[in-house]
């Protein structure tokens, strides 16, 4: 019994390593030649003031912190180019306080996406409505507006590592 035990975790352990597992982060669904990335800002379609700035500079944040692509800010030295444009920001209240109000809202952005290959002239990833959706709550006795910058600063650093997960990972 003993020895077909171990014969099992043998077996097993040989298809474990041989399953193609590898830890998120770690993969790259880019073209090998694509080493150096241009992201320029992306285009704000929204009423919401500097969402433009801040979703930009945390994807490019993101990008470097993955290190699989040098960000350049020079779009001639570039392999890629990654266009963004915000086409909606929408903060809806889903949980009330025992007086009426809010204290949980459901935040939403959509963007449309393109990682355009300027060495090859294609598009290496497309998405024209690239959705995030996150809850954010409101710590008692505030109200939305109090706490949205803070609230636009992490939806905005979550956003980035989506988007960047999706493109690098090809989830």
């Amino acid at each position: 019994m003993r020895r077909q035990l171990v014969i099992l975790g043998l077996c097993l352990a040989g298809l474990m390593s041989s399953c193609g597992y590898h830890l998120r982060g770690t993969g790259s669904s880019l073209p090998p030649h694509i080493q150096k990335i241009s992201i320029p800002m992306f285009k704000n379609f929204t009423t919401r003031y500097e969402l433009d700035v801040k979703l930009t500079q945390k994807v490019v944040e993101e990008m470097i912190a993955r290190g699989k692509v040098e960000v350049t800010s020079e779009r001639a030295q570039a392999d890629a180019v990654l266009i963004g444009e915000i086409h909606s920001f929408n903060v809806n209240p889903i949980a009330f306080a025992g007086q009426g109000s809010a204290d949980r809202y459901n935040i939403t952005i959509v963007a449309k996406i393109i990682l355009r290959d300027v060495t090859r002239g294609r598009i290496i990833f497309s998405n024209p409505s690239f959705v995030y959706q996150q809850e954010y709550e409101v710590p008692q006795g505030s109200d939305f507006e109090s706490v949205e910058t803070e609230a636009i600063a992490k939806i905005a650093e979550r956003f980035a590592r989506s988007l960047v997960i999706t493109i690098l990972e090809g989830f």
